[in-house]
């Protein structure tokens, strides 16, 4: 059974990069591929906020205790597949993801890649986390989240270039 309906709130709270037409579709589709291949149940809600490196990084300190930016940051609302409901519309909350695009620009750059596929990719890694998933003590739970991020990145189009992910620092 697909997503009954997903609705993706964009904000864009920066102002360095401007983000080229297509990149919210791109968000769009990613939200809605993560959840389908998760085989999500029900109407759903996200929020996607794009910011710059001080907004992200005291986001960073004030939740995470790391004083540098990050490329990305999830919110999960649910816990163990329970969300909240939107009273107005039935969907459940899911979360929040907020990415920084100054670390998009690098990060592509670094990884010779698109911005299109670094902002797909981290919007997939957020949404892993709103589900659930954590890298953070490494070991089958990061292997697992590599695999369905460059899983969503081949169904958009956008796979690795490199013949394996270069790791990327855990901050």
């Amino acid at each position: 059974m697909a997503v009954d309906r997903i609705r993706v709130i964009i904000v864009d709270r920066q102002k360095e990069i401007k983000i080229p037409t297509g990149i919210r579709m791109l968000i769009r589709r990613c939200c809605n591929a993560v959840l389908r291949m998760e085989e999500f149940k029900g109407s759903a809600e996200v929020s996607v906020t794009l910011v710059d490196n001080p907004y992200i990084q005291d986001l960073n300190k004030q939740y995470r205790n790391k004083d540098v930016p990050t490329d990305v940051l999830s919110f999960p609302m649910g816990k163990d597949g329970k969300y909240d409901i939107n009273q107005e519309t039935g969907a459940q909350i899911l979360g929040d993801i907020v990415i920084s695009m100054e670390k998009v620009m690098d990060q592509s750059k670094i990884y010779g890649h698109t911005m299109q596929r670094e902002i797909a990719y981290l919007v997939a890694h957020g949404m892993l986390h709103i589900l659930g998933y954590d890298h953070e003590n490494n070991g089958m739970e990061k292997v697992r989240m590599r695999e369905k991020e460059e899983k969503v990145m081949d169904q958009l189009g956008l796979p690795c270039t490199l013949a394996y992910v270069l790791n990327r620092d855990e901050k």
